[in-house]
């Protein structure tokens, strides 16, 4: 995966949760909600892009 791509993903992604909590009008507890569930997922996206998520499912207790 280029780093063009990683870069457009997390423009886009700010620019929906920008344009979201600015022009939709919601209750703050769902947009706090919504923010959080957003930023997880592209976390977690990331840490597959960067093939760090396959090692950490290897970690036995």
């Amino acid at each position: 995966m280029s780093l063009l791509t990683i870069l457009v993903v997390l423009i886009g992604a700010g620019l929906l949760l920008w344009l979201v909590n600015n022009f939709i009008p919601m209750d703050r507890k769902i947009k706090t909600i919504l923010n959080v569930v957003v930023v997880i997922l592209v976390i977690i996206w990331l840490l597959k892009a960067f093939g760090l998520f396959d090692s950490l499912n290897n970690i036995q207790f």
